[in-house]
């Protein structure tokens, strides 16, 4: 090449051009990707041309599968003729008439870019549409996947036909769960608000499976959040219980463009993968890829909805954190609820001489003050150790309330429930027995009582006459009273293990149970019941949260404000977080070693441990 040749070619300007139009075009016909989309872009055309009904049909014809869609729209518009305009439609890819509309000042159209057409070629070989012209008769242009070409027909029909109707037939064979109930599902979500706004009525009719669906916009669970009015934006968003099915949807003027809007790496983390949020963000000034119209181009509109909303995260922030605060209170609550049950069957077990529960005084209920109130007989939180949050949403000055029992072998009706009988609460036959305590330690040739405990299926504790047998089973020892409700063992002169049984019958039913007795030579001291006479309640008292991180206690009795503060910040209750079972678990462990330090003060470490490990066995198997 001369260098007066290569000048002249540096120099040169021009514009681009296709090369290969009809490469173009197969390009931009395959560019769908979702089937389900490029029908719900061929019901938005029945919705921009003014339809109140749209019937989507499918089924089989002669072995091959279809889908129709018909509506009662204005039809393709018409040229000076009065004819439909197929001819501009088929050879103006890329030139959209709503493109056109929308300079002119039309509003409430989607599309702009003239290729929903061709997206037929992702559901099916062929296209037949049929419209009808000024004077009632109708015309039907007909396209095939592949084929250059395309035909436009009068098409005799013995009615005057309304609307437009497009036939996809027959559907790809890969679309066999192509089915009219996940057709209904999408169309739900994917148009909600186009739906919602324009009143259409759209109905598919799956004739495969002789089922009928309705499409009615989706409708979101959870608490509706007033939040600011935005330009050019729609919020419509729902705080709900966290759950990985929660999304917000990304949408442009009532037509959804991303699933959720977490698909976009600028709004990839909290509030909005929090799992608490679903609804919807529309904003109209997105511009969307022209080929699939499954994403948005980054440009400035996206970076003006990304700034706009900015403040909405914030609120949104502090509307999740609420609900975390008010969730963990009242997980701490049935945690409480739980514990005490669990407790309770547990000292029904254990010797009642060596367990006690802990004393409660009258207004052990400490609340949380009103801001800017704060009483003088409520500890403060810089008191308990500054308001810090615990990690689970609940501040350390927010406690619950405690859990009283009847010192009735620690049975008592539940919260809320009438002492007295109910009329027909009547108490059922014979379930199920129990010695009580189940597991005891007695000093040789000493004496202690055990009662057996009936119940029925719903645990309710049988008073009328049960006829009892108590037994040795094993070990050295003597019983009196052998067939009344409580007996009485005087262990032998040997150190052992003694097994004590008892059946109880009543008529036809006849239950069983055992208990181990360990008849030793000497005793821990300082177990037994409070001889605080003061104290008008016995039960569990609240527990909080002080999160002390790096510190290497986990709990501590607080006699003062009748509160067991849990250390959160200690890397064991960061672990037990995890699941709710795990945590459950460790809480009841930490009551149970308070309860062993408050029923054997004085007693060395290891009988300490011995006794933690008594109360963990018989606790944990309660905990349900």
């Amino acid at each position: 090449m001369t260098k007066a040749a290569a000048k002249k070619t540096t120099g040169t300007r021009g514009k681009l051009r296709i090369g290969d139009d009809w490469n173009a075009i197969t390009i931009i016909a395959l560019s769908q990707s979702n089937p389900l989309k490029a029908v719900a872009e061929f019901v938005e055309n029945s919705i921009d041309a003014g339809a109140t009904r749209i019937d989507i049909i499918r089924g089989k014809e002669k072995g091959d599968a279809y889908l129709k869609i018909k509506d009662n729209g204005r039809g393709i518009p018409r040229d000076d003729q009065g004819v439909p305009n197929f001819k501009y439609v088929a050879t103006h890819i890329c030139d959209s008439i709503k493109r056109q509309l929308k300079a002119n000042g039309t509003k409430g159209m989607q599309g702009e870019f003239g290729i929903g057409l061709l997206s037929f070629w992702t559901v099916g070989e062929a296209l037949s549409m049929l419209s009808p012209a000024a004077d009632g008769k109708t015309y039907e242009m007909q396209m095939a996947k592949g084929d250059q070409g395309y035909s436009i027909n009068q098409r005799r029909t013995l009615f005057e036909e309304q609307g437009t109707e497009l036939t996809i037939k027959p559907l790809l064979s890969g679309l066999r769960q192509f089915s009219g109930e996940k057709i209904q599902w999408y169309l739900a979500s994917e148009l909600r608000d186009r739906i919602r706004q324009s009143g259409v009525d759209i109905t598919v009719r799956d004739r495969t499976s002789r089922k009928e669906f309705k499409v009615e916009p989706r409708k979101y669970d959870g608490r509706l959040l007033h939040l600011p009015v935005i330009d050019d934006l729609y919020l419509e968003l729902y705080l709900s219980e966290p759950k990985a099915s929660n999304e917000v949807g990304l949408y442009r003027s009532g037509t959804r463009v991303l699933p959720t809007i977490t698909d976009l790496e600028r709004f990839a983390h909290t509030p909005w993968t929090s799992n608490y949020l679903q609804g919807i963000v529309d904003a109209s000034r997105l511009n969307l890829t022209p080929g699939t119209r499954l994403g948005v181009i980054h440009d400035e509109q996206l970076q003006h909805l990304a700034d706009a909303l900015k403040p909405i995260e914030e609120r949104l922030l502090q509307e999740i954190e609420a609900q975390q605060a008010a969730e963990d209170e009242q997980a701490s609550q049935q945690i409480l609820k739980t514990l005490t049950k669990a407790f309770r069957e547990a000292l029904i077990t254990l010797p009642a001489e060596e367990y006690d529960w802990f004393d409660l005084k009258r207004q052990s209920t400490i609340r949380k003050p009103e801001p800017g109130a704060l009483n003088s007989d409520q500890p403060s939180a810089d008191e308990l150790g500054g308001n810090h949050n615990n990690g689970t949403g609940q501040d350390e000055g927010e406690v619950l309330s405690g859990a009283p029992v009847d010192d009735d072998d620690g049975e008592h009706p539940d919260s809320g429930e009438e002492k007295q009988q109910a009329l027909f609460d009547y108490i059922g036959p014979l379930a199920s027995v129990r010695i009580s305590p189940a597991s005891s330690v007695v000093k040789v040739e000493e004496s202690r009582t055990f009662r057996a405990i009936s119940r029925d299926k719903r645990r309710k504790q049988i008073d009328r006459e049960v006829l009892y047998q108590w037994r040795i089973l094993e070990g050295d020892g003597a019983l009196d009273n052998l067939e009344s409700e409580i007996a009485t063992f005087t262990a032998g002169e040997e150190p052992g293990l003694v097994k004590l049984g008892i059946t109880a019958t009543e008529g036809d039913l006849m239950f069983e149970a055992e208990a181990l007795v360990t008849v030793t030579s000497t005793l821990i001291e300082g177990g037994g019941k409070s001889s605080n006479s003061e104290s008008k309640q016995q039960g569990l008292p609240a527990y909080s949260f002080r999160r002390a991180a790096g510190e290497l206690w986990r709990s501590e009795f607080d006699v003062d404000r009748n509160l067991v503060i849990i250390n959160s910040g200690h890397r064991d209750f960061v672990y037990a977080s995890k699941t709710k079972a795990l945590k459950l678990r460790y809480i009841c462990r930490l009551y149970s070693k308070e309860l062993v330090i408050k029923n054997f003060p004085g007693a060395r470490p290891d009988e300490l441990l011995e006794r933690m490990i008594e109360i963990s066995l018989y606790t944990e198997e309660n905990l349900r």
